[in-house]
């Protein structure tokens, strides 16, 4: 299980971890976001994201997933052995999203179900729930307030905690996979 900022390269790393072992990669935004950047109600969601997992272990044996969604994290987080928290500092994470963002715009990419980023929601500053620039710049700390507690807490005590805070413990952390 992949977690982090936006822009702090989980989909990236899931994507490698995932080749590396040879397992499925969940991304759980390409099942959150409809057309139009609708989200699925939350038991479609969590119906959504336990199929695609119980398809992965029927099929590889295992699955990686990315993504940060509270709807589906107990029950994800039940099933994994693993969790790497991608704690970039913010310098790092919004180079990385404002580049992303920019570049996804430029190119028309289509991300999930239909959906691209547009300038004007990228520039969206004052509408923190529509900027993915906004949404990473308050999401570093955010997410510390999450995860820092998590990891001590006995409910997640079986899991394999690797918080990752800079490019170079990401790079290691990839090379240390074999």
């Amino acid at each position: 299980m992949i977690v982090g900022n936006s822009g702090s390269g989980k989909t990236t790393l899931a994507g490698i971890v995932a080749a590396r072992l040879d397992v499925p990669h969940v991304e759980l935004d390409a099942h959150f976001h409809r057309a139009g950047w609708e989200p699925t109600p939350a038991p479609e969601f969590r119906a959504a994201v336990w199929a695609a997992l119980d398809s992965a272990d029927a099929v590889a044996g295992g699955w990686v997933v990315c993504g940060n969604y509270r709807a589906v994290r107990s029950a994800v987080w039940a099933r994994a052995d693993t969790i790497v928290w991608l704690d970039l500092p913010r310098r790092h994470v919004m180079l990385r999203v404002s580049r992303r963002s920019l570049s996804r715009v430029a190119r028309g990419e289509e991300l999930w179900n239909g959906n691209r980023e547009s300038l004007r929601n990228v520039l969206a500053l004052h509408e923190p729930e529509r900027s993915i620039i906004r949404w990473a710049w308050g999401g570093v700390h955010r997410y510390r307030r999450q995860y820092e507690p998590m990891m001590s807490d006995p409910l997640w005590a079986g899991l394999g905690w690797y918080r990752l805070d800079s490019p170079r413990a990401v790079q290691a952390w990839i090379d240390g996979l074999g």
